[in-house]
């Protein structure tokens, strides 16, 4: 199976977090394009938020690219596993959400001489699995 864009991946994440922050009784207005500060803001009674969405197509893929540099403060960061490869099969997985603060998106970034990556495997457990209550401030 081919695999979508690497623009449409990140596209596919956003709305994806959108529509499940809309489904938790959020209210969303989305940025687009790809020179934007943050991808999401949501608003619920009287809590305001800040998201970025950082999405991958499968898990076979190592993880999300990020920077520490890049990392903004008082910005939520959900990390989105598409399970694209998994969307012809009989019980096609739904999208996985890893939910973070910026402190501790921060952490969990591997920083390299020129790249920086969130590992998939340290957002795996109940810490950051679906802790869509992390928003809830």
């Amino acid at each position: 199976m081919a695999e979508i864009h690497r623009n449409n991946t990140g596209l596919s994440g956003e709305y994806f977090v959108a529509a499940e922050l809309y489904r938790r009784g959020w209210s969303v207005g989305m940025t687009l394009g790809n020179a934007k500060a943050v991808d999401l803001f949501a608003e619920k009674g009287n809590t305001r938020i800040s998201v970025q969405v950082k999405s991958i197509y499968k898990a076979k893929n190592v993880g999300w690219p990020l920077m520490n540099t890049a990392v903004k403060q008082d910005c939520f960061y959900i990390f989105v596993n598409l399970n694209g490869d998994k969307i012809n099969a009989d019980l096609p997985d739904s999208p996985q959400y890893f939910v973070c603060t910026s402190v501790e998106a921060l952490l969990k970034v591997k920083q390299y001489k020129t790249r920086g990556i969130v590992n998939l495997n340290s957002l795996n457990n109940q810490l950051f699995l679906e802790r869509w209550d992390k928003l809830e401030i």
